[in-house]
């Protein structure tokens, strides 16, 4: 068997193509485009890429996008004025703080001051809660755009046995809700687990979020399983890694979802759609 490779990056060109008619019938209706502020402090090299990449997107969809390229010497107080100013600008719609921030800088206190009408990552406490509670608006972006790359994929979600690997707030919990929105039996692994293996031997679908290259081995994948790579790992040659053994994988698995242009495209389409989202929900309480 060999499985049927999940193109993320066809599934997310769709999306936004989707978007941009969306907004190019909001211009011809005389309403005006989303607004994306994006903050960047310090130039990290792997968070350069994905800002451009996100920037790009914008000007794809037609989405106003605002950098705020700071120094990453930059204060936390001096951080959450500017969210505050932000918060309080009718033409910002989404508000998104690239990480990593530098360490005299907290990511919750940042998380938590942003606006949850403007969150368009879907990090705030606000938004986990209600997607916990089966009532979600703007979701985690990385989550909700595996959901999406799935239902592209016309895999049917409901009832399978799902494995979560990884238990981060911004993408392994959110991505347990999700799932179990979606209508799975969700099991999380973590660094606690005793044996992964057997947990990834009995999953119809695993979804590996560890940030650690190789983690998930080829021969633990239950035959036609569903496997779900999001971890981007950088190797010592400067190669991308996800954290499935890809190539022993793939001859297991039903579906699978190569590092790189898998589930990365999505995290950012589905960043477009909530920047988009987050503009009707607020004229929709005007």
């Amino acid at each position: 068997m060999t499985a049927q490779i999940i193109d993320g990056k066809a599934i997310a060109e769709n999306l936004l193509n989707s978007i941009k008619e969306r907004i190019n019938n909001r211009l011809l209706a005389n309403k005006r485009a989303p607004g994306l502020a994006v903050i960047v402090l310090g130039a990290d090299p792997a968070s350069s890429i994905y800002v451009r990449n996100k920037r790009l997107a914008c000007e794809k969809v037609g989405i106003r996008s605002i950098a705020y390229d700071l120094p990453d010497s930059t204060s936390e107080a001096d951080l959450l004025t500017l969210i505050e100013q932000l918060n309080q600008d009718e033409t910002i719609d989404g508000i998104l703080v690239q990480s990593p921030l530098p360490p005299q800088i907290k990511d919750e206190h940042i998380i938590e001051r942003i606006s949850p009408n403007k969150d368009v990552d879907g990090f705030h406490p606000y938004n986990i809660g209600r997607l916990a509670v089966r009532q979600p608006t703007l979701r985690s972006c990385t989550p909700f755009g595996v959901i999406k790359m799935l239902q592209a994929s016309n895999i049917e979600l409901m009832g399978l046995d799902a494995l979560v690997v990884g238990v981060s707030n911004h993408v392994g919990r959110p991505m347990a809700l999700e799932l179990l929105l979606a209508g799975c039996t969700v099991t999380s692994c973590h660094r606690h687990t005793k044996d992964l293996a057997k947990m990834v031997q009995q999953a119809d679908l695993i979804v590996a979020a560890a940030g650690k290259p190789g983690l998930i081995q080829g021969a633990w994948i239950k035959p036609g399983a569903i496997v779900i790579d999001i971890g981007i790992n950088r190797l010592a040659d400067g190669s991308i890694s996800g954290d499935v053994d890809f190539k022993a994988a793939k001859e297991r698995a039903g579906y699978i979802s190569p590092v790189p242009g898998g589930v990365g495209p999505m995290t950012v389409a589905t960043l477009m759609e909530n920047t988009l989202l987050a503009l009707e929900l607020n004229e929709a309480k005007l």
